[in-house]
């Protein structure tokens, strides 16, 4: 079981820790048990999808409880889908495309609930509006980090995700590239350190939806648009930590390293 567990694990250069220790390994036991059943990974990314709307629903019913499960159950299914692809050599494009779209329509789904239980629409959808930032900057330094380039294909799902993730990926590449223009390759490895990685990695989807599922479960969901704004501050301290790295000549100063 370890070693399929290895197996089935995202190659990443920070980890998420609630993630890796909580919500992989139950993720895993699901895994063993559709694999044998050749179970297409793209059927698991419309399980969660289904679990988390399911979510939204109740928890603008004012089921809290049940609705905290549902977004748990929704992060289970969220990480097997990729594990199960991985372990059974089933990784495309289209479920890439798949995962993404559908988180974003969760979150989206699951706002729009917190802002209907609690009368306040403009403040979820500022809440949406900043995790949704911090999980696209954590995902864009770590796909730099590891020197990958922004890409999305023209199928349907292609287009799809360009329109929704494309422009944030291409904004940030953008903005990392301004400020190592000229930087050499060990200047590039110094900026995008392992700290700063690291601490955004715990800002990912699984932990953002377990917080998420503590703030309903305690009955005060607005809360959680508290920690998205709380998110957004330590992602702009992060920043200025990292361009504390770069001397007014832009060249990276590899001692602050």
């Amino acid at each position: 079981m370890g070693k399929k567990l290895a197996q089935s694990r995202k190659p990443r250069l920070g980890k998420e820790v609630l993630s890796e220790y909580v919500f992989r390994p139950a993720a895993h036991a699901a895994v063993l048990v559709l694999a044998p059943l050749r179970v297409p990974p793209p059927v698991v990314v419309l399980a969660s999808t289904a679990a988390g709307l399911a979510g939204a629903v109740e928890l603008a019913r004012g089921h809290l409880v049940v609705a905290a499960l549902l977004v748990q159950l929704k992060t289970v299914l969220d990480n097997a889908d990729g594990q199960l692809a991985r372990l059974t050599h089933r990784v495309t494009a289209f479920g890439r495309y798949l995962d993404s779209e559908c988180d974003l329509l969760v979150n989206a789904a699951l706002f729009a609930a917190v802002g209907w239980l609690t009368g306040s629409p403009l403040a979820a959808a500022a809440g949406f509006v900043a995790i949704t930032v911090v999980l696209s900057v954590n995902f864009n330094l770590e796909r730099l980090a590891r020197g990958f380039p922004a890409s999305w294909d023209t199928s349907v799902l292609g287009r799809a995700y360009g329109l929704m993730y494309g422009w944030q990926d291409t904004l940030i590449e953008r903005f990392v590239e301004r400020r190592l223009r000229g930087a050499g390759d060990e200047a590039r490895r110094a900026y995008h350190d392992s700290a700063t990685v690291g601490i955004l990695a715990n800002m990912g989807m699984s932990t953002q939806l377990a917080v998420f599922g503590v703030c309903i479960a305690v009955g005060h969901p607005l809360w959680f648009v508290f920690v998205g704004f709380a998110e957004l501050v330590l992602v702009g301290a992060l920043f200025v930590r990292r361009e504390s790295f770069v001397n007014v000549d832009r060249e990276v100063v590899l001692d602050h390293r």
